[in-house]
C-alpha cells in the first residue's frame, strides 16, 4: 500500500518534484507535475463526474512507470514526451475523479517581506502577555539574557527542522512536513510521538485561550456594568492613585517569594461590585467560562474553518495595539528600577533568581513555530533566502518580546507596589475601568474567538485523520473531541487560571520533542549517514537534548 503513495516522478531522477495531493489550486509547474489525463479522456468539466476507461488505463500505465522509477537508473524514468504542457495537467483521484490543475504563476509566491511578517504574526500569540512576568521570575538582567539566548537556540533548532527534508537522499521529500521526516528516521514511533507533542502545543494554546477569553470577557463586562451604573471600584483595589492606575490583584505579603502562583487574596479578587446579584452571575471563574461554551462549542463543530481564517488580520492589529499601549503606559508611568544582584528588597526583585526555568518554559512556546515552519517557507518566492528570512523573523519576534517585557517591568511603579505583583497576564495589573486596556481586551477577545476554532480544526484534522483516516468521520465523533477540549479549558479557567504556568508546562513539553530531541537526533543521524558527523557536533547536539530534558523537569520543581 505504501507504494501507492510514492511520487510518480522522483526529483532525483527527473530533476523535478511532485505535487502535494492536498492542493490543486496553487501549483508551480516548474517544480510540481501531477498525474496527466488527456482532455479527451475526461467525461466532463464537472469534477464529480466519473473518469472514462481510457483515463483509468492511462492511470495504470503511469503507476507502472512509478514502480520502475523506484530504481536509481534514470533510464527507467518516464520519457519527457509523456508529460504535457501545464494546460493539460490533471490530478487523478483513486475515487474515480479527475481535477484539472490551474497552473500558478511564480509571481503568486510571497516576497521575503511578506514571509517574514507571516512568521512574525504566527509566533506572536498569548505568550507576549506573560513575558513581563517571566522577566520578573528570572530577574531583570538574567531574564533579558535568557530571552536572547533562548531565541538564538530556538532559531537554530528551527533551522535544522527547515532543512531536514532536503537532507534525505533518494526520496522526493519536497512536500514533506517534519512529522514525515520523523517517520522516515524513527518509523511509526517518530510519526506518532511528533503528532502527540504537536497536539500538546495546540491543546495547551487552546486552554490558555479559554482562560484569557474568560478573563477578557469578564473584565469587559465589568467595565460596561460599572460605566452604566456609575460604579467606582478604585477604592477597593490595592494599587496606585492617579489617571494611570496600576493595581496588584493579589498583594504579596512576602516580597521575594513565589506567591504569584499560590497566593489567593480573596478580599479583592476582582469579582466584587456594588450589586451582589451581578457579582453572583458574572464571576471570572464560576460563570463566565461556562458562558463561552454556548458560543464556541458550536463554532468548533463547523466542518470547515475557512470562514475564521479571514479574521487572522485581527492578530496583527492586536499586537500592534499592545505595543502602542505599552509605550503610552511606560511614558506616563516612567521607569522604576533598582539593581540588587542577588538579594531582593521589599519592592524590588534580585537580578538573578532561581525561578528562571519558568521563563525558559514560557519562551519555548513563545518562539515555537517548528511544527509549521516548512509550510510557511514553501510560499517564499526566493527559496534561497529562506534561512535569512527566518533569521530576520526571529529577530523581529525577539525584539517585540524584549520591548514589551522590558518596558512593562521597568515602568511598573515600585514603590508603592512590589515588582512581585506583576501578573502572568500583565493586563491584569490594570483596572477594568481603564479605557485603553478595555479596548485591548476587546480586540484580543474577538481575535481569540476567531482563532480558537482554527486551533480546534487543526487538532481535529490531525487526530481524526490519524485515527479514522477522515478529518470529519461524523458529527458525534467531532462533538466528543470538542467536548474534551472545551472541558479542559473550562476546568483550568475555574480551578487554575494561571496562564504563565500553563504556557511554561505546555511549552517545555512540546519543546522537548519538537524543538530539542527530534531536530538534534535527525541532524546527527543525517550527518552520520553522510560520514560528516564529528565529535564537537555530536557533543553540542547531545547537549541540546539534555537542555530540553532539563527544561521540562525544572518546571515541576518551581
Amino acid at each position: 500500500m505504501e507504494d501507492d503513495y510514492r511520487p510518480l516522478l522522483s526529483p532525483e531522477q527527473t530533476g523535478e518534484c511532485y505535487s502535494n495531493r492536498d492542493s490543486t489550486d496553487s501549483l508551480d509547474f516548474k517544480t510540481k507535475r501531477p498525474f496527466h489525463v488527456e482532455p479527451r479522456n475526461i467525461v466532463g468539466d464537472d469534477p464529480q463526474e466519473r473518469v472514462s476507461a481510457e483515463a483509468a488505463i492511462l492511470n495504470s500505465r503511469v503507476h507502472y512507470y512509478s514502480r520502475l522509477t523506484a530504481s536509481s537508473d534514470r533510464l527507467l524514468s518516464p520519457p519527457n514526451h509523456v508529460i504535457p504542457w501545464p494546460g493539460e495537467l490533471y490530478i487523478y483521484s483513486p475515487l474515480g475523479t479527475a481535477f484539472k490543475v490551474t497552473g500558478s504563476d511564480p509571481s503568486s509566491k510571497n516576497p521575503s517581506i511578506i514571509t517574514i511578517f507571516a512568521i512574525w504574526n504566527t509566533m506572536m500569540g498569548t505568550s507576549i502577555l506573560s513575558i513581563p512576568w517571566g522577566i520578573k521570575q528570572a530577574g531583570f538582567t538574567l531574564g533579558v539574557l535568557i530571552l536572547i539566548f533562548t531565541g538564538l537556540l530556538m532559531l537554530y533548532c528551527c533551522y535544522i527542522v527547515l532543512k531536514s527534508p532536503k537532507s534525505i537522499p533518494y526520496v522526493d521529500a519536497a512536500d514533506w512536513e517534519f512529522p514525515d521526516v520523523c517517520r522516515y528516521y524513527f518509523g511509526k514511533f517518530g510519526q506518532w510521538s511528533s503528532l502527540v507533542f504537536s497536539m500538546v502545543s495546540l491543546i495547551g494554546a487552546m486552554v490558555v485561550y479559554w482562560v484569557l477569553m474568560s478573563n477578557f470577557l469578564y473584565n469587559s463586562g465589568q467595565f460596561i456594568y460599572n460605566y452604566v451604573h456609575n460604579v467606582n471600584v478604585s477604592d477597593s483595589e490595592f494599587g496606585t492613585n492617579g489617571s494611570d492606575k496600576v493595581i496588584c490583584p493579589f498583594p504579596n505579603t512576602n516580597p521575594g517569594g513565589n506567591s504569584t502562583i499560590g497566593t489567593l487574596y480573596l478580599g479583592n479578587s476582582g469579582n466584587e461590585t456594588s450589586d451582589v446579584s451581578f457579582d453572583h452571575w458574572w464571576s471570572k471563574t464560576n460563570t463566565v467560562p461556562l458562558y463561552l461554551i454556548t458560543l464556541l462549542l458550536p463554532l468548533l463543530c463547523f466542518r470547515s474553518a475557512s470562514f475564521f481564517a479571514r479574521f487572522t488580520f485581527l492578530g496583527t492589529i492586536s499586537v500592534v495595539y499592545l505595543i502602542v499601549l505599552v509605550t503610552i503606559k511606560a511614558v506616563h508611568l516612567g521607569f522604576h528600577l533598582e539593581f540588587h544582584w542577588f538579594d531582593g528588597t521589599q519592592f524590588y526583585v534580585p537580578e538573578f533568581r532561581l525561578l528562571f526555568p519558568q521563563f525558559t518554559g514560557v519562551l519555548t512556546l513563545a518562539f515555537f513555530i517548528h511544527n509549521c515552519v516548512i509550510t510557511l517557507m514553501k510560499s517564499n518566492k526566493h527559496q534561497e533566502n529562506n534561512v535569512r528570512d527566518l533569521s530576520v523573523a526571529y529577530l523581529l519576534v525577539g525584539l517585540t518580546y524584549l520591548y514589551v517585557g522590558v518596558l512593562i517591568f521597568a515602568a511598573f511603579p515600585s514603590p508603592p507596589l512590589f515588582k512581585d505583583c506583576i501578573e502572568p497576564n500583565f493586563l491584569d495589573n490594570f483596572p477594568s475601568s481603564d479605557v485603553m486596556v478595555f479596548v485591548a481586551r476587546t480586540f484580543l477577545l474577538f481575535q481569540m474567538i476567531t482563532v480558537y476554532p482554527l486551533l480546534g480544526y487543526l487538532v481535529r484534522v490531525q487526530v481524526m485523520g490519524q485515527i479514522f483516516g477522515n478529518p470529519y468521520p461524523s458529527f458525534f465523533h467531532v462533538l466528543a473531541l470538542n467536548i474534551l477540549i472545551v472541558g479542559s479549558g473550562v476546568l483550568m479557567a475555574k480551578f487554575y487560571p494561571n496562564i504563565g504556568s500553563i504556557i511554561r508546562f505546555s511549552g517545555a513539553t512540546c519543546g522537548l520533542a519538537l524543538v530539542f530531541v527530534f531536530p538534534a537526533l535527525v541532524h546527527m543521524i543525517s550527518l552520520r549517514r553522510q560520514g560528516l558527523l564529528r565529535w564537537p557536533s555530536a557533543l553540542f547536539h547531545s547537549f541540546l537534548i539534555l537542555l530540553g530534558v532539563a527544561n521540562l523537569l525544572a518546571q515541576f520543581f518551581m
